[in-house]
């Protein structure tokens, strides 16, 4: 084991996992009744450095408007509607009808995704994860804070700057190689604890069509994302990536084209095949469809790509998902 000097965490590599139990779970890392997972990793000393990053005063709001991915890509989650009432003649009040947590810039929480045979995170089956629970909530992140240093990889920018064939709207893998090569070509180091954004270009397509475009695209649901590999959430873990989000509707690539997950006696296979060991077996915060466009055209401007990140989920009890009302500072 590798004690981490920031916190005094028994830090193990994701090889060394392979005999927790259950294999290759950061149940024993983080305590059994640990609720926070992979945040966990943003210790007040890390915050601390990463607010040296900001500069500039510059910020970027992270979140896309309610309603923007309508109809939504790859699930029935409709349209939420706000209505404004009058209090009296100079005084308004608002709510919200239909409003589904994860239709538009969203965190998972912990109670999200669960492992076919382990259940969910530190171990809660299925039966109990129901809406009577409150374990795993979502609050348990809008409690704690989510603040750190983040790091953008510009797929789009990489990929044009190598004159490498790149579709948006296609099922690109992007593998743990592809990773490190575009870290290096950024010049990004990685620190632990680190926060990572992945643009991909992906929101950004979606978003100029139109809805019978949207209707149209939603069938072949294609978008580039992590590939469904081990070698990923190994390089996931070793980094110590405390969250993880892009611009896409699930992180990972969509539809599935090849995974070595898929293997007897591991997980089965699925639309979120990767949130299966990266949510339930080591509690990493997983964000989807954040808006990552005008942050990037900033870091390619300035060639950094590191910055200060902030993300405060809605406190609701027991709550599956959020927007993440992301902030990044430079």
């Amino acid at each position: 084991m590798n004690r981490d000097p920031v916190k005094g965490l028994q830090m193990r590599t994701y090889d060394q996992l392979a005999s927790a139990q259950p294999p290759y779970s950061a149940w024993d890392i983080f305590g059994r009744d640990d609720e926070l997972g992979t945040i966990n990793l943003l210790t007040p000393e890390r915050v601390a450095a990463a607010a040296q990053l900001v500069r500039t005063g510059r910020r970027f709001s992270l979140d896309y408007p309610v309603n923007a991915f309508q109809p939504f890509p790859t699930a029935p989650r409709p349209a939420t509607r706000h209505q404004v009432f009058e209090l009296g003649e100079f005084a308004r009040d608002d709510w919200l009808d239909s409003f589904y947590l994860q239709s538009t810039s969203q965190i998972d929480g912990l109670r999200h995704i669960g492992h076919p045979v382990y259940g969910f995170y530190n171990g809660l089956s299925a039966a109990d994860n129901s809406g009577a629970s409150t374990r795993l909530g979502i609050h348990n992140w809008a409690e704690s804070g989510i603040a750190g240093r983040g790091v953008l990889l510009d797929v789009v920018r990489f990929f044009a700057e190598q004159g490498r064939e790149y579709d948006r709207e296609a099922t690109v893998l992007l593998d743990a190689t592809t990773l490190d090569e575009i870290a290096a070509a950024q010049g990004v180091e990685w620190h632990g604890g680190d926060m990572l954004l992945l643009r991909t270009g992906w929101a950004e397509s979606y978003l100029s069509k139109t809805e019978p475009q949207r209707v149209d695209f939603s069938y072949r649901a294609k978008s580039p994302g992590l590939a469904r590999r081990e070698a990923v959430v190994r390089w996931l873990w070793d980094k110590q990536i405390a969250l993880v989000a892009s611009d896409t509707p699930a992180v990972e690539a969509q539809p599935v084209l090849e995974s070595d997950f898929r293997a007897p006696g591991r997980l089965q296979s699925g639309s979120v095949i990767l949130h299966q060991p990266l949510i339930a077996l080591l509690g990493m915060a997983m964000g989807e469809l954040w808006n990552l466009e005008d942050l990037a055209a900033d870091c390619a401007q300035d060639g950094r790509y590191d910055f200060f990140l902030t993300a405060k989920p809605l406190n609701i009890p027991g709550g599956v998902g959020s927007p993440p009302n992301a902030m990044a500072f430079k």
